[in-house]
C-alpha cells in the first residue's frame, strides 16, 4: 500500500497529500510494528484507548476467611478490596518522528520508495519502543515505565556472576510461590548470556544441554522461551509471564504526508505520531535477575 494517501481538491482538480486513514495506518504502521517490536510481540496484552485506562487487579486473598455451610445456613460476607492500575494518563507523551526525502527521489527512485520509508520508520519506532520498554523506562506520567522500572516485581540476586540454570530455577520457584502459572513464560536475555548457558559443560566436557535436543538459536531453556535482545540494561535479564503485562496503544496514531512544510527545499516528509503505555497487572509475574557478569 502506498504511503502517499491522496485526495482531489474539488475547485482545482489538483492532488494534495493528506493524512492516512485509520485502516491505512493499521496496515502501514501498527501491524508491522507489533511484529517488529520484541516487546510488543512477546505476548503482552494490547488494548486500544485514546483516553486514560483503569484496570482492576486482584485483591488480597481471603481464602482463610471462607467457610463451609450447610443447607439453609447463613453465608458469611467476605469483602474484597480490589486495587487498580492506571494507564495512558492525559500527560503521557507520544513518540514522534519526521522522515524527509527529496521530491526527485520520490519521482526517480527505481525501488518502491514508499515501502522503503515505511520499513525504515517501522524499524526505528520498534527500536525506540524496545529500548524504552525493555529498560527502566520513565516516570509513568509523562513517559511510560519499562520492564525494569515496574514496581513490586520479584528479583533474584545471582550467587555467582553468571546467569545459569540454577538461577532460572530460582526464578521459577518465585513464580510458583506466587501462584503464577508456569506456562507461556518468556526469558528476556542477552544473546551472550543465553549462549553461555547453552555452552555450559560438565566435568567430562559434555554439554549440560544436549545439542541434539536443542534445535536452533533461541531453543527453550527448562521449557521457557528465550527472547534474545541487545536492548536490556547491563547485567540484567527477566523471567516474565507476558500476559500479566498490559500495553495501552493510543487508538488514534497518525501518519501524515508533509508536502508544504519543506517546500522551499523541494522536500517531502512523512510524520509519524504514536503513543503507548505499559504496566503489569500482576508484578509478581516478573522476576528480575541482577548482577549478571558482575566483577
Amino acid at each position: 500500500m502506498a504511503l502517499a494517501a491522496q485526495t482531489t481538491t474539488a475547485a482545482t482538480g489538483s492532488v494534495a497529500a493528506t493524512e492516512l486513514t485509520a485502516e491505512q495506518v493499521i496496515k502501514t504502521l501498527i501491524q508491522p510494528l507489533e511484529q517488529a517490536s520484541t516487546f510488543l510481540s512477546s505476548g503482552v496484552r494490547i488494548i486500544e484507548s485514546a483516553s486514560p485506562v483503569r484496570l482492576p487487579v486482584g485483591a488480597t486473598s481471603k481464602a482463610s476467611s471462607l467457610s463451609f455451610f450447610g443447607e439453609n445456613e447463613l453465608i458469611d460476607d467476605v469483602d474484597y478490596a480490589f486495587d487498580e492500575v492506571e494507564l495512558m494518563p492525559s500527560t503521557m507523551k507520544s513518540i514522534k518522528v519526521i522522515s524527509k526525502y527529496s521530491s526527485e527521489l520520490a519521482r526517480q527512485s527505481i525501488i518502491n520508495l514508499d515501502q522503503a520509508i515505511k520499513d525504515r520508520l517501522v524499524a526505528d519506532v520498534a527500536a525506540k519502543i524496545d529500548t524504552h520498554f525493555l529498560g527502566a523506562g520513565g516516570d509513568g506520567a509523562s513517559t511510560p515505565q519499562g520492564l525494569f522500572g515496574f514496581t513490586g516485581t520479584q528479583s533474584v540476586d545471582l550467587a555467582t556472576d553468571a546467569l545459569d540454570l540454577d538461577a532460572i530455577l530460582a526464578g521459577l520457584g518465585k513464580l510458583v510461590a506466587k501462584h503464577v502459572p508456569a506456562t507461556g513464560l518468556k526469558l528476556f536475555v542477552s544473546a551472550a548470556d543465553y549462549l553461555a548457558i547453552r555452552g555450559t559443560k560438565d566435568a567430562d566436557g559434555r554439554y549440560i544441554l544436549s545439542p541434539e535436543t536443542q534445535t536452533g538459536l533461541g531453543s527453550p531453556l527448562l521449557g521457557i522461551t528465550p527472547i534474545l535482545t541487545d536492548r536490556l540494561p547491563a547485567r540484567k535479564a527477566a523471567l516474565v509471564s507476558p500476559s500479566h503485562i498490559t500495553v495501552v496503544r493510543d487508538a488514534a496514531p497518525s501518519i501524515k504526508i508533509l508536502d508544504q512544510t519543506y517546500a522551499d527545499h523541494d522536500t517531502l516528509a512523512i510524520r509519524v505520531v504514536g503513543r503507548w503505555d505499559a504496566k503489569p497487572t500482576n508484578p509478581d509475574a516478573i522476576v528480575i535477575f541482577n548482577n549478571i557478569g558482575a566483577a
